[in-house]
């Protein structure tokens, strides 16, 4: 028989703005009970071969969301029905990685033969203190992989909640820390077993029976350890653990933790109901057209919806500085910064300082963009939003915001803040960035909040 599902695409020659390319070629979800379409950004863009856009709310995990469930120290409860008829057996429970076998990886005799970590010591352009490289190496529990045709690279735990390792992804990288090669520690160890005609463990064998085995965050495992800290969330681990070489560790309540989802698709409600109650800062890769950027914050706005207390905040630093040739690439934080002097984002060093073998006008450009970087985000060497004036002053700022707001009326129509940046409900976020900017006012977390009801009162006076 036939399944029948609650969330249908539309039927009919309606169509909508699609959320990506913007063409009125886009059919929206209907809730099947109630007849009212889903949020606007569930629904499949008609332009498969030039857009392709297409959020399904079961694929997603919106569907999945309307029903109880708990993960590590998170449970969320939510009112709505789920899908009707749906003869699905609820997923089996993972199973993880051997932690023994995890272990030989993290051998301190080992990291001297890891090209990854010798590169950030000797090689980059302005090599890291032995000192910081070894506690991220720490911090993210990575690890080197010493024989076979991926000898000398470098080992990417993904450690869930309750520190159960879920994968490990092997990449090995050239001289300039750019990767060549990426495979998946369980499947060296399978061809391992196989040449050499041994049988594999009881576990490898049931692991591998798994369709999805990176089912958390890169990282995730901080989360319990710094229960309070905001969160910078990039696409690659490569790219967490740039973030974290050089923004520092996360030492203070306000200091970034620094996650990756691993992929473009790998954004999810799945993975990110775990961030419930973070204030998370979103760094997404180049794109063409800054397709990724779009999705993943369409995307972020539904979440918001679902995860209580939780607010995704998009920098499109790099989409305002970054050059066409970077965005055919598909390049990311970590090819900014590793073309940068890291102290320099410790306050260590002025722009002048900087070198680089490339033209001046461009070492000039991306040392403002750099700038821009560490003003940008709380964790950077900026002063409190307070430096240089009392409570008082601070209290009359947050007044003088709340009076303006109040006294003109409100777009009830979605605003576009800025090239990057489309605001879906004004109400609802000018009433959020107050609340922010009360419970953290003169502590740097509320640097972002403040900057966008600046930015958003001057686009207003300019209506």
């Amino acid at each position: 028989m036939e399944q029948e599902f609650r969330y249908i695409l539309e039927k009919g020659s309606k169509k909508f703005p699609c959320p990506l390319c913007g063409k009125k070629t886009f059919v929206r979800y209907k809730d099947s009970d109630t007849g009212n379409y889903l949020p606007e950004v569930y629904g499949r863009c008609d332009r498969e071969s030039k857009c392709s856009y297409h959020l399904n709310p079961y694929i997603d995990g919106y569907a999945k969301s309307k029903n109880d469930y708990s993960q590590g120290f998170n449970k969320l409860h939510y009112n709505a029905f789920p899908a009707k008829k749906i003869n699905k057996e609820p997923p089996p429970d993972p199973v993880f990685f051997d932690f023994d076998s995890f272990k030989l990886t993290l051998q301190s005799g080992r990291y001297e033969k890891n090209k990854f970590l010798q590169n950030l010591l000797y090689r980059i352009p302005f090599p890291l203190d032995v000192d910081e490289v070894s506690k991220v190496v720490k911090l993210y529990r990575l690890g080197t992989v010493t024989n076979g045709y991926m000898a000398g690279a470098l080992t990417l735990p993904f450690i869930d909640l309750m520190d159960n390792v879920r994968a490990i992804q092997v990449k090995q990288f050239d001289e300039h820390n750019h990767t060549i090669a990426t495979d998946f520690l369980h499947s060296i160890m399978e061809k391992h077993y196989l040449q050499h005609n041994t049988p594999l463990p009881h576990w490898l064998k049931e692991y591998r029976k798994q369709d999805k085995r990176i089912s958390c965050l890169f990282g995730e495992h901080l989360l319990s350890k710094y229960p309070n800290n905001p969160v910078a969330l990039v696409e690659a681990p490569k790219t967490a653990i740039y973030g974290t070489l050089y923004f520092g560790l996360p030492d203070t309540s306000d200091s970034l933790i620094w996650l990756a989802v691993y992929n473009k698709s790998s954004f999810s409600f799945e993975k990110l109901k775990v961030l419930q109650g973070r204030f998370v800062y979103v760094f997404p890769d180049l794109s063409i057209n800054g397709n990724t950027y779009k999705e993943w914050e369409a995307k972020a706005k539904v979440y918001e919806s679902q995860l209580p207390r939780t607010q995704f905040i998009f920098s499109d630093l790099l989409e305002k500085k970054a050059p066409e040739r970077d965005r055919f690439e598909g390049n990311d934080l970590a090819d900014f910064l590793i073309k940068q002097d890291w102290r320099f984002f410790r306050g260590g060093i002025v722009n002048s300082n900087i070198q680089s073998t490339q033209e001046p006008e461009q070492v000039k450009s991306e040392a403002s963009a750099a700038s821009e970087v560490q003003k940008t985000k709380f964790v950077s060497q900026r002063s409190e939003v307070k430096s240089d004036v009392d409570d008082l002053k601070w209290e009359n700022n947050i007044k003088d915001l709340e009076n303006y707001f109040a006294g003109i009326v409100i777009p009830c129509q979605p605003l576009n803040l800025n090239k990057f940046s489309t605001i879906i409900d004004c109400s609802k976020f000018i009433e959020s960035h107050l609340t922010a900017l009360k419970t953290y006012k003169g502590k740097r977390i509320s640097l972002p909040f403040y900057d966008r009801l600046i930015e958003l009162r001057s686009r207003l006076n300019a209506s």
